[in-house]
């Protein structure tokens, strides 16, 4: 398989996938400015939709949507974790997670990395941010993880999601449990292999 992804952008979270899996895979970083994969490929003609993540199976098939490539990574190493069983009760959880971080947080992020979106525009997706991570907060008072004591792929993704409060200058000093739970993965050995590949981490001297 091969992984196309921009550092730090949603790619990471099936990248962190791939990783606690164990399954493997090969990398291609996208340059969104000329649009082409650092091979040389037009990534257009790869993904048509233009935006990473995208996955390349075995087969050649191309898979997008990281809500979708995550549960395909999970359900490639079962033993894992990453994800329920498929039609229990607890999978449609994950989905429900998945859903509220791709709909919720990680679409209100958007005026924010835009350069020609509007103050007022951008003022309504941070108070839309902040009221959502209320709401993780809260459930975060009784769960490790979003699904209870175990690690899974929407951990993975709401990880990456909110790291870019770091990109966009956001206080999140108002959410010390939510601080602590990306710390916790953030120290994941197989989290801390993903975001090292990507370039994401300052080695120690």
């Amino acid at each position: 398989m091969k992984l196309y992804y921009s550092p730090g952008a949603c790619s990471l979270s099936p990248h962190i996938a791939l990783c606690e899996a164990g399954l493997p895979f090969e990398l291609e970083r996208v340059d969104f400015k000329t649009k082409q994969t650092k091979s040389g490929a037009d990534f257009n003609q790869i993904n048509p939709k233009s935006s990473v993540p995208a996955l390349r199976l075995d087969n050649g098939e191309i898979l997008t949507e990281g809500p979708a490539i995550v549960q395909y990574i999970a359900d490639l190493r079962p033993e894992s974790g990453l994800a329920p069983a498929a039609g229990s009760m607890a999978r449609y959880r994950l989905q429900e997670w998945l859903n509220f971080i791709s709909t919720e947080l990680h679409k209100s992020f958007s005026p924010l990395f835009s350069p020609t979106a509007s103050a007022d525009w951008k003022e309504a997706a941070t108070k839309n941010l902040h009221k959502r991570f209320d709401f993780v907060v809260a459930h975060l008072a009784t769960h490790p993880y979003l699904l209870g004591d175990t690690f899974t792929v929407a951990d993975g993704y709401l990880f990456t999601v909110f790291n870019w409060t770091r990109f966009v200058g956001m206080d999140t000093s108002a959410w010390p449990a939510l601080q602590q739970y990306v710390e916790r993965i953030a120290a994941r050995p197989k989290v801390h292999e993903a975001m090292k590949a990507e370039g994401l981490l300052k080695e120690a001297k």
